[in-house]
């Protein structure tokens, strides 16, 4: 791989304090022989996420750490969209778990309002939105997105989240049924780092 001129720094920050999250973007970006440090290790408050889109809550994280630290900063905005209900829960997917947060709750509502609505449409996807400020502070969005349906009750007992609810377009597993390397194939955040690694790191190996 060559490195990208703009990146004089192997050492990155990852703005969130999501285990899950940092697990998965952390294995990714492995390859690249670049240090993630966290939000907790760089001791960075989790702004308020007051934009209406993922892309504007992804920007909104990623430049507030910037800010704060001086390094290269990614940050994920991600969350769980169902098409029978408008979207929802969208941008508000980890709101919807409260706080402390209890996805098991989450998974219910979605459930209880999809029941609700009187409608046979069981459609979802996850959508990820990276986004990636440079050390010359310019901020760049990148989107993944995956297709599937709503299983109930929820199946497996890996990855975070609405995992155990969501079913890939294809498969006949949850995204809790799969391992980590099985779900990176196929995840919303693989796609939207792949799209990043892509357009920094062309010519990566």
């Amino acid at each position: 791989m060559t490195q990208n001129p703009d990146f004089t720094s192997k050492t990155w920050v990852l703005a969130s304090h999501n285990v899950g999250k940092i697990k998965e973007l952390t294995e990714m970006m492995a390859p690249l022989g670049i240090q993630i440090g966290d939000a907790a290790s760089h001791d960075l408050p989790e702004p308020e996420e007051t934009e209406s889109t993922f892309e504007g809550n992804a920007a909104l994280k990623s430049e507030a750490a910037f800010r704060r630290t001086g390094l290269v900063s990614l940050a994920d905005d991600s969350g769980l969209s169902v098409d029978a209900l408008n979207g929802d829960p969208g941008i508000y997917s980890a709101r919807w778990a409260g706080e402390p947060r209890d996805f098991n709750k989450a998974m219910e509502t979605v459930w209880t309002q999809l029941t609700a609505s009187g409608s046979a449409d069981r459609t979802a996807r996850f959508v990820s939105v990276i986004a990636l400020t440079t050390e010359q502070g310019e901020t760049h969005l990148y989107r993944g997105e995956v297709v599937g349906e709503i299983v109930w009750p929820p199946r497996g007992e890996g990855g975070f989240g609405y995992d155990p609810i969501f079913q890939p377009e294809g498969e006949t597993r949850t995204f809790a049924e799969m391992t980590s390397d099985e779900k990176r194939q196929l995840s919303h955040r693989a796609r939207a780092l792949d799209a990043m690694l892509t357009d920094q790191f062309p010519d990566r190996s």
